[in-house]
């Protein structure tokens, strides 16, 4: 179990407290990715500032959240890919395209599919993309512009995948119905 504590806003650090309670008013609890990230009002703040400045991008909100949720699944942050399954549904995108995300398999939707193909290739290649498949990312009618927004969106989830899995951040309420459980 993790010895992170979960802070609210009286527990927290001085510093996140303005955050934890913006957080609460958004989502009307605080989640615990929010909550246990608290514990380092820095690491908080780093995450929500790039998640503001990647919700500002060119790509469109669902174009997000196929990297959000391509990259929830590949590293397995269960929070993630749970709070973003129902962030998509919210968005009324079909079932097909959650289940194909959550399975990490193919998208129907070509320009969808080139978004998942480069997501994919940017994080194995540590940023180093071939020709060709920036060649198809662009063909597919994103943009050079875009290509740099993919790894804003990458670096700014790196931050919560990575402290969720750290923390053991559990899942809240409102997201269980969309629980995954990757290979680990």
């Amino acid at each position: 179990m993790s010895e992170f504590t979960r802070h609210d806003i009286d527990s927290a650090p001085e510093k996140a407290r303005p955050i934890i309670e913006n957080t609460a008013k958004g989502f009307g609890f605080v989640p615990a990715p929010v909550a246990l990230m608290a514990e380092s009002p820095e690491l908080l703040e780093g995450f929500m500032t790039g998640n503001g400045l990647f919700n500002k991008t060119t790509l469109s909100p669902l174009e997000r959240e196929v990297l959000i949720l391509t990259m929830a699944t590949t590293v397995e942050c269960h929070y993630c890919v749970a709070m973003h399954s129902a962030m998509l549904t919210r968005q009324g995108a079909g079932q097909g395209l959650i289940e194909a995300l959550r399975t990490r398999t193919p998208l129907e939707d070509p320009k969808l599919e080139a978004i998942r193909v480069f997501t994919l290739a940017v994080m194995e290649g540590h940023g180093n993309v071939a020709p060709e498949v920036m060649q198809s990312f662009l063909d597919a009618g994103y943009t050079r512009r875009n290509a740099l927004e993919v790894v804003l969106g990458l670096g700014v989830y790196t931050i919560s995948t990575y402290a969720n899995r750290m923390t053991e951040a559990p899942v809240d309420e409102p997201f269980k119905a969309f629980e995954w459980h990757g290979k680990h």
